[in-house]
C-alpha cells in the first residue's frame, strides 16, 4: 500500500476508536474536552517542532495573509467539527456521528469535482446518488433531517479539501491551526477555571490524565491524515474513509446500545450500498491502471 494511503488509514482507524476514549471523560461538558484538546495538541505538536528544529517556515507565514486566513478556516472548521462530534458522543448519538462520516466519502467526491476539477465516474455519481437517497430516508423516518450527521460531512469534507491545497506540511500545519485556536482554548479555559467550573485540577487525578492525553490523542491521527491527504486523490482518501465510521458503529450498537431500528437501518444499508458501488468502481478502475503500468 502506498504510504500516502496507509498512513490515511491508520488516521481512520484511531478516529474510529475515539468514542472510547471521549467516553473516560463523559463528565466533562463537550466545550471544555475540545478547549483541552485545542490546549494539551498545541503543545504536543510544538514539542514535536522542537524535536525537530523546524520552525523556520514561521516567519515566512507570518507575512503570507492568504496563508493565515487559509488555515484561521481550516482551525475553525476543525473546532467546529471537534465541538459537534464529542457533543454526539456525550449525548449518545454515536451512531449519528458514524453516519455522517459515512457521508463524508461522498462529499469528498463531489468536492473533488466543483473545486479541484477531479472526473468521478458515472458508476461514482451514482454512489452519490444512492447515499442521497438514503439521507433523505433516514430524514423522513425521523421527521427531519439528520443535522449532526450532515454537519460532521460537510466540515470535515472542507477541513480535508482546505488541508490537501494547504502550503504546510502535515506538522506545521496543525502547529499553524492549534496556534490560531489558541487564543480562544486557552482564553476559555483561563475563564472556566476562575468562575470554578473548569474541571482540570478539581476531580481525580485520573480525569486530569485524560484531558492531558487529549493532545497526543488529537494531534497523532491528524498528523496521519494531513500526511496522507496530500499524497493521496480526494477519491482514495473517500474510499479509506469509511473505516473510522464503521469503527463508531460497531461502537455505538454492541458496545453503547443505541436504537437501531429497521427503518434506520434501511437508510444505513442504502448508504451502505453506496459506498459498496464506489468501492467496486475504485477497485476495478485500480486493478485496470495497474494492468496498464504492468503492461508498459
Amino acid at each position: 500500500m502506498p504510504s500516502g494511503a496507509l498512513t490515511a488509514a491508520v488516521a481512520y482507524i484511531l478516529w474510529g476508536l475515539f468514542p472510547l476514549y471521549i467516553k473516560q471523560i463523559e463528565q466533562v461538558s463537550a466545550l471544555q474536552i475540545v478547549l483541552h484538546r485545542s490546549a494539551w495538541s498545541l503543545v504536543f505538536v510544538f514539542a514535536l517542532l522542537v524535536l525537530l528544529r523546524r520552525f523556520g517556515w514561521l516567519r515566512p507565514v507570518a507575512q503570507q495573509p492568504r496563508t493565515l486566513a487559509v488555515f484561521g478556516l481550516s482551525a475553525l472548521l476543525l473546532g467546529g467539527n471537534w465541538l459537534l462530534y464529542v457533543w454526539a458522543v456525550n449525548a449518545g448519538r454515536v451512531l449519528d456521528a458514524s453516519l455522517g462520516y459515512f457521508i463524508n466519502p461522498l462529499v469528498n467526491v463531489v468536492l473533488g469535482y466543483a473545486v479541484l476539477h477531479e472526473r468521478p465516474r458515472p458508476l461514482q455519481w451514482a454512489a452519490v446518488a444512492l447515499a442521497a437517497v438514503g439521507v433523505v430516508w433516514l430524514a423522513a423516518g425521523a421527521g427531519h433531517l439528520p443535522w449532526v450527521s450532515i454537519l460532521l460531512a460537510l466540515s470535515f469534507g472542507f477541513y480535508g479539501l482546505l488541508r490537501k491545497t494547504a502550503p504546510l506540511g502535515a506538522i506545521e500545519g496543525l502547529a499553524l491551526e492549534t496556534l490560531l485556536q489558541a487564543p480562544l482554548a486557552i482564553g476559555g479555559l483561563a475563564w472556566l477555571a476562575l468562575r470554578g467550573q473548569g474541571a482540570f485540577g478539581q476531580g481525580p487525578l485520573a480525569t486530569d490524565l485524560w484531558l492531558l492525553a487529549a493532545g497526543p490523542f488529537t494531534a497523532v491521527p491528524l498528523l496521519l491524515f494531513a500526511s496522507g491527504a496530500r499524497r493521496v486523490s480526494l477519491a482514495t482518501l473517500g474510499l479509506l474513509q469509511y473505516l473510522g465510521p464503521s469503527i463508531q458503529f460497531l461502537l455505538g450498537v454492541f458496545v453503547y446500545h443505541e436504537p437501531f431500528s429497521a427503518g434506520r437501518g434501511i437508510g444505513f444499508a442504502l448508504i451502505w450500498a453506496a459506498l459498496a458501488l464506489y468501492t467496486a468502481e475504485s477497485w476495478r478502475v485500480l486493478r485496470r491502471d495497474r494492468a496498464a503500468d504492468a503492461a508498459a
